[in-house]
């Protein structure tokens, strides 16, 4: 990717061009405005100064004669302290003379040329305004003309009168404007692109530390993670969303690792014992005499790697079912019943009793037959392969709210803390030679947690002085649920006991 397409240089981009339009835009409104306002104040200026000059010429010339002249001697002084105060000169048509007089002597005696728009507004007696020459000027002024007026003889003294002004002041004010709008524009596109580079950086930061952290994934480091930056906004949400995936994916890898060493581990066992004495007997170094010892041996431990295989596979059909779909009400207290008499032979070889506590009504659940009392089997297997011979297992049946707890207690070796939460982890035993339990495969308590966690259901254990104890929940049917008696039944029931 070319290092001016990411995201940061299109989102500065995007930013700085709206900033640099809202300034066009702004400017144009201002330069439009203002070079109205000034022209509007320019023209009524000069209209009000050309009126006065008008009046003044009018009562000059009221009943002057001849003799007088172009310019009275009052007139010239009127006119000439207001050219003097505003820089404007005025040039005033006296049809008695048949010619104009001026203020400005640089243009004395020269042929004065109205323009054709300037002549037709005059004509239709209103006022003009614009930039002309007037055929006597080397560049445009701005000119204000007001037509002639009559008087009531009808008579016209003077007429019409136009106030000229240059262009230079209205032109450097202007330019004025333009150098503060400038200066001020490009401060303000100054600030607007290190406020924009700053607010950017922090926005696309956290996503090219995501892209960096991506990328160590793919090549299997999980440890890399997206700075915590505190912010309180979606950035920020992604980045702990991002972390917690990373944490999740770092732990994923781990118990796939885990898994492989694990699953690695038990099937090399029984391999490694079968190939062992079937060389052994292949080559002949077994005698014929203790071939059938060691086949049996050998038929255990094909036993114990297919069940291996099977725990493994049951696992993976579990974690890819929905049981959201599948439930349905069933009696809990049989179905426990039914795996209390599948269990009698091994509860008896190991010359235990079972104290049960199972209600003689139904106790009706909402769930899949089939998998929670495979759930009830695993963990009273599990007691049963653990507990002291002679001791006593227990196996209880309650209802508490809406739901029905289920408990499995043994009395053997006390299992330290620190190994109760690793007791439902795949292949997880507590003796860590492998070499007591060898019917287990260590997916038992396994597959009960993922049945549970599929009911979403919790289970617990604790084990304390040689008592270990496993308790689980089920959601209890409707109809097995406990009516909950009425504010009215309550109160009637208050009342009757007085």
């Amino acid at each position: 990717m070319s290092r001016f397409k990411g995201m940061y240089w299109r989102q500065f981009g995007i930013s700085v061009g709206l900033v640099a339009l809202t300034l066009v835009l702004l400017g144009a409104s201002f330069f439009s405005l203002t070079y109205s306002y000034m022209m509007t104040e320019r023209r009524v200026e000069l209209e009000e100064k050309a009126e006065i000059i008008a009046q003044m010429a009018e009562r000059a010339y009221s009943g002057s004669s001849a003799g007088l002249g172009l310019w009275s001697e009052e007139l010239r002084d009127l006119v000439d302290v207001a050219q003097q105060m505003s820089d404007i000169n005025f040039l005033i048509w006296v049809p008695r003379y048949g010619s104009f007089v001026s203020t400005d002597a640089s243009v004395a005696n020269q042929q004065l040329t109205l323009p054709e728009a300037m002549g037709e507004r005059l004509a239709r007696g209103e006022t003009y305004a614009g930039n002309s020459t007037l055929g006597i000027y080397s560049h445009p002024r701005f000119v204000v003309a007001i037509p002639a007026r009559s008087t009531d003889s009808g008579e016209v003294l003077v007429g019409p009168v136009l106030a000229v002004m240059e262009s230079a002041p209205m032109t450097e004010m202007w330019r004025a404007f333009l150098g503060i709008f400038l200066l001020t524009a490009i401060t303000v596109l100054i600030i607007a692109f290190m406020a924009t580079a700053a607010i950017v950086g922090q926005q696309t930061k956290p996503i090219k530390d995501m892209a960096i952290a991506a990328r160590n994934f793919a090549e299997g480091n999980f440890d890399a993670r997206v700075r915590d930056t505190g912010r309180d906004d979606e950035i920020g949400e992604l980045t702990e969303a991002f972390n917690a995936m990373a944490d999740s994916l770092q732990k994923t890898e781990q118990q796939r690792r885990e898994f492989i060493a694990n699953i690695s581990h038990e099937l090399k066992t029984p391999m490694t014992t079968i190939a062992g004495y079937v060389d052994g007997i292949l080559d002949g170094v077994i005698s014929p005499e203790e071939e059938r010892q060691y086949l049996s041996i050998i038929s255990a431990e094909s036993r114990r790697l297919s069940r291996l295989v099977r725990r493994m596979l049951d696992v993976s059909q579990l974690q890819s079912m929905d049981l959201i779909k599948q439930k349905k009400p069933f009696d809990l207290s049989e179905s426990m019943r039914r795996v209390l008499v599948s269990m009698e032979k091994k509860i008896t070889d190991r010359g235990l009793d079972v104290d049960v506590e199972i209600p003689e009504d139904p106790v009706i659940v909402l769930g899949d037959n089939d998998l929670l009392t495979q759930v009830v089997y695993n963990l009273l297997e599990n007691a049963a392969k653990f507990a002291y011979q002679g001791s006593t297992l227990f196996l209880g049946l309650t209802r508490q709210g809406e739901k029905a707890v289920v408990t499995v207690r043994n009395t053997g070796d006390t299992i330290p803390p620190e190994e109760l939460p690793l007791l439902f982890e795949r292949f997880h035993k507590t003796d860590k030679s492998r070499s007591e339990d060898k019917d287990g495969v260590g997916l038992g308590l396994y597959i009960v947690r993922t049945i549970l966690e599929q009911h979403r259901e919790k289970i617990t254990v604790s084990s304390q002085d040689g008592v270990t104890t496993f308790t689980f929940t089920v959601q209890l049917a409707e109809e097995a649920r406990p009516a909950k008696e009425s504010k009215s039944s309550r109160e009637a029931k208050l009342a009757k006991n007085g």
